[in-house]
């Protein structure tokens, strides 16, 4: 199921025209592509399910690679990507997801005036019925 959620998350956020802006969206880090971009930094997966249905707590952190000098440069950038993520239809091919829920974000400035920012969350999905 870990594996569905983070393919239908992908299809999810490049399909929003409010993130147009990002040049790719990605599984992994892309290993190259210009600012911004978007990837799937890390997840993982427990056991969480129901009496009757399996089901998996899974936490993923997307990774966002941008180009600026400001703090806020990619904030509006980083509330278009958590409203899309928290919209994710709960019906999805191999699973349902039960709820959504923002952990916590981190947020750096790197080499040659980029910026990383990292959201993670938490989706707690069944199986289908």
């Amino acid at each position: 199921m870990e594996n569905d959620l983070r393919a239908a998350l992908i299809t999810w956020l490049d399909a929003d025209p409010a993130l147009a802006a990002i040049n790719t969206i990605e599984e992994e880090a892309p290993l190259s592509a210009t600012p911004p971009w978007l990837g799937i930094a890390a997840s993982a997966s427990v056991d969480w399910g129901t009496k009757d249905r399996k089901g998996r707590e899974v936490r993923v952190a997307l990774e966002l690679e941008s180009f600026t000098d400001l703090t806020v440069g990619d904030a509006g950038l980083l509330g278009a990507i958590e409203r899309r993520v928290l919209d994710l239809p709960p019906f999805q091919q191999g699973f349902e997801v039960a709820s959504i829920r923002f952990l916590r974000s981190r947020s750096e400035a790197r080499a040659d005036n980029r910026r990383g920012a990292l959201l993670e969350y938490r989706f707690r999905i069944l199986e289908p019925n």
